[in-house]
């Protein structure tokens, strides 16, 4: 398997899919960045005058709620339907689910256009597919991954969707697998949006596959090896940022084969 996603981040740097990001405030410079060091090229648009040609010249979308209000929503959703409508792939990343009825709402309106990949922490996918009632703490995750399977799974049922909960052990699965990822560092979670950065990527590599299963494994990969060789050079949060940004760009095959941690069930 580890040969099939390196071919997927080497069709990225080869191919520099365009991946229209409506995105939040607090992570946008990041995520741009995170996808040039990958090869492929951002743009970040959310006027809703220019969304319909913009999503026609992409390769993919990306929609992340993260600082969201009442004009962006509008964008979201009809990002969200003009994608469903003219098959373009798109992610969702649903920043803060359940902590507010707003959010909740907007959810609810987006995922009636059918993502090809929702990406979020376990209490996020939980509190989406409405499994219980555990508590969303802001953007950081109050669950373990394992603890989201099954709302993972209603999900996949319910809107024929690919979820990647994203944790110390990153789980994607659609109605015919489950991927198992334990690439990562712990200091990760101490950046400020790296699992915004992951869902863009996941753009990035849904937009020029048909494997689309491979492709957010591949990218879920890429960004905890890079993680991994960051921090192993980094004196804390801030230089891993840097750092993490280089080994995007730098990444050998051979370090994300050697590194790679992955299980297919």
């Amino acid at each position: 398997m580890e040969k099939i996603l390196w071919e997927q981040v080497q069709l990225v740097r080869q191919q520099s899919p365009l991946v229209h990001n409506i995105t939040n405030y607090v992570v946008m410079n990041n995520t741009a960045n995170a996808l040039l060091a990958a090869g492929a090229s951002p743009i970040m648009a959310h006027a809703k005058s220019e969304i319909q040609e913009m999503i026609g010249i992409a390769h993919s979308v990306v929609i992340n709620i993260g600082t969201l209000d009442e004009y962006w929503s509008e964008s979201m959703i009809l990002a969200a339907k003009t994608a469903h409508s003219t098959g373009k792939p798109w992610v969702l990343d649903p920043v803060g689910a359940g902590a507010t009825s707003f959010r909740d709402e907007v959810l609810q309106q987006l995922l009636q256009y059918q993502p090809t990949v929702i990406r979020g922490n376990a209490s996020e996918i939980i509190a989406l597919a409405k499994a219980n009632t555990t508590a969303t703490k802001g953007v950081d995750s109050t669950a373990q991954s394992n603890e989201a399977i099954d709302a993972a799974r209603s999900l996949v049922d319910q809107y024929g969707t690919i979820v990647c909960i994203s944790g110390e052990t990153d789980i994607i699965l659609d109605n015919q697998q489950e991927i198992f990822i334990q690439n990562g560092h712990p200091l990760m979670t101490k950046v400020t949006g790296l699992g915004c950065s992951a869902t863009a990527l996941i753009g990035a590599f849904i937009g020029i596959t048909q494997d689309k299963v491979m492709a957010v494994a591949a990218a879920m990969a890429f960004i905890g090896i890079a993680g991994e060789l960051a921090a192993e050079e980094s004196k804390g949060p801030g230089s891993l940022q840097v750092n993490l940004i280089d080994n995007l760009y730098t990444i050998t095959e051979q370090e994300f084969s050697n590194r790679l941690k992955i299980e297919r069930k």
